[in-house]
């Protein structure tokens, strides 16, 4: 599975934000969006997950391949943290793989109602579904928010050893270091600014 981006060009709220973007993510690589806030990160990552239109372009990207995952963390207060897992993976149609548990420090939690989560509880709950659902392409807006440092490793370490050794591949924003030999795309460089200079392409293997 390769994501490739030629051309794109996106817009948020009727204003374009980024064009003439162009990149190329393969198997078990990853790649580190950056940029100031309002860069167009987010924005970036709901285009690519199919969640808005793009204003020019192209992704190649097989439907149904990619999980996107925002600051909202996705459980049901009403069920254990188990229960909110085994929901995911039978929405997935994928079987109950209890190791995510260990990977994001939940087993002492399984039997708790996610609604008693603390903020940091709760954001490795939601991190864990995606190990859950088995999509090969992950999309994830500052997926570190609210975890402490510990958590923050623990999750660098899922997504390094599991996800990406097992030939996933990731796009993430963050301002957080996650310790992966990944390469770093400024977004800044691509602003769609009629009074400045177009972006450049930039491909990254």
């Amino acid at each position: 599975m390769t994501l490739r981006v030629e051309g794109l060009a996106v817009a948020r709220g009727g204003e374009p934000v980024l064009d003439n973007l162009s990149f190329i993510v393969t198997p078990g690589a990853a790649l580190i969006l950056r940029g100031p806030n309002g860069a167009g990160k987010t924005t970036l990552l709901r285009v690519l997950a199919g969640l808005a239109p793009p204003l020019a372009g192209r992704i190649d990207l097989p439907p149904e391949s990619a999980a996107y995952s925002s600051h909202a963390d996705g459980i049901k207060a009403t069920l254990s943290v188990q229960e909110n897992l085994w929901f995911w993976s039978d929405l997935y149609g994928r079987a109950r793989d209890d190791a995510v548990l260990d990977d994001f420090d939940l087993r002492p939690l399984r039997e708790r109602p996610a609604g008693t989560l603390s903020a940091g509880q709760s954001r490795r709950l939601g991190l864990a579904r995606l190990g859950m659902i088995g999509r090969p392409v992950l999309l994830l807006d500052e997926p570190t928010v609210s975890l402490d440092a510990a958590s923050v490793g623990r999750f660098a370490a899922w997504l390094k050893d599991r996800h990406l050794a097992a030939g996933g591949l990731a796009v993430i924003a963050t301002h957080v270091p996650l310790g992966l030999d990944a390469p770093e795309l400024d977004l800044s460089r691509f602003r769609a600014d009629p009074w400045t200079e177009q972006g450049t392409d930039a491909a990254f293997l």
